[in-house]
């Protein structure tokens, strides 16, 4: 349970960081993916900018599994 728990915050303080970075850079987070598909449906995919679309579908998918792998290292060399 502390593992997960180690894992967890890892992931989180990833995110935060990964969402501060990408509206410095002017990239759309999920929360703006989320209001565009709220205002206007499914052609939201299409107001979305290319490099929108590859950051939203996988670079932060791979990010988020970066903040696992590092709270299993962390988790492992503390415990």
């Amino acid at each position: 349970m502390l593992r997960l728990y180690v894992i967890g915050i890892a992931i989180l303080i990833i995110a935060i960081l990964a969402n501060g970075i990408i509206i410095k850079l002017g990239l759309k987070s999920w929360y703006d993916f989320i209001e565009l598909l709220s205002k206007n449906g499914i052609s939201a995919f299409t107001s979305l900018a290319f490099i929108d679309l590859i950051w939203l579908f996988i670079g932060y998918p791979l990010i988020l599994g970066l903040g696992y792998w590092l709270g299993d290292k962390v988790y492992s060399f503390i415990f």
